[in-house]
């Protein structure tokens, strides 16, 4: 039954960029439509499985916790009209396990001892060559498509990094701050949107997007218990499928064009990405 929990969130997170291309639309309606979604499902959280009460700071840094991973997932969804999913998907992952793991090193005295951390260096240049080779192309970079979505990458995988980083300084379960996470989604997509694209509150689109933001909230939430069920090492292991089944489903499902020698090179990529985040994880 564990193994069943901690496969939702691979499978979920990984079909995620693919129904949401599917479903069509700019940014605005994409990420509009995943805050609707994601507090859709925090409200039903909040109401019948949190059963435990939190202080004014700890909602407030679960809440800026949510609205940084609407940075990231705003440039993901930018990426993703510039590079495709099957680029953008590994390139993402690699940079969110790259920042995270040097946070948790850096700020939060992770991997200790001088083995752990040499083994963690390798592990993160084992991912930057996988995501640097899923970004191969045979042909020249046609209107800067190509430079300019990397660099959109680059510059919001900070949010996911914040994201990620900002529970570690309360005392709280992942029960307990699922809901103030997904108003802070829900919130910053809001802003976002009223700043950039008024219109896209109006437009159909965003509104069938709601299925996106569901189907993130309830992996995320699914991982959570997968994580005590099945310890967070082998949870996070499992949930990594969520980048081979975005990115083969970019090349099969949505038809995505790559030559043999792009393929070659991002099957490889992602093979490493995958070592490489199982090796950070057992450390």
């Amino acid at each position: 039954m564990n193994i069943l929990i901690a496969l939702i969130p691979a499978i979920g997170w990984g079909i995620q960029p693919l129904i949401l291309k599917k479903i069509g639309g700019r940014p605005t309606n994409e990420i509009l439509g995943t805050g609707i979604g994601t507090l859709i499902v925090g409200l039903f959280v909040y109401f019948f499985f949190s059963d435990q009460s939190l202080s004014i700071s700890t909602f407030l840094i679960a809440l800026m916790s949510g609205a940084f991973w609407v940075i990231g997932q705003t440039g993901q969804y930018t990426a993703f009209n510039l590079l495709g999913v099957s680029r953008t998907m590994p390139i993402s992952t690699g940079l969110q396990l790259i920042g995270t793991s040097l946070i948790g090193v850096f700020l939060f005295g992770e991997w200790p001892g001088t083995t752990a951390r040499i083994i963690g260096f390798v592990a993160i240049g084992i991912l930057i060559v996988g995501a640097a080779l899923t970004a191969v192309t045979d042909g020249p970079d046609q209107g800067n498509g190509k430079t300019k979505g990397l660099l959109i990458l680059v510059a919001t995988s900070v949010g996911y990094w914040v994201y990620s980083a900002l529970p570690n300084l309360v005392d709280a379960s992942g029960e307990a701050i699922f809901f103030p996470q997904m108003l802070g989604v829900f919130l910053a997509a809001t802003v976002y949107v009223i700043l950039k694209q008024p219109k896209a509150f109006g437009n159909d689109k965003s509104w069938k997007a709601i299925i996106v933001g569901v189907i993130f909230s309830i992996s995320a939430f699914a991982y959570i218990f997968s994580a005590k069920g099945n310890g967070v090492a082998t949870a996070y292991v499992i949930t990594q499928l969520n980048v081979v089944i975005s990115t083969l489903g970019g090349m099969y499902i949505l038809k995505e064009k790559k030559s043999p020698k792009e393929t070659r090179y991002t099957l490889i990529g992602l093979t490493l990405i995958v070592i490489g985040s199982i090796i950070t994880t057992f450390l």
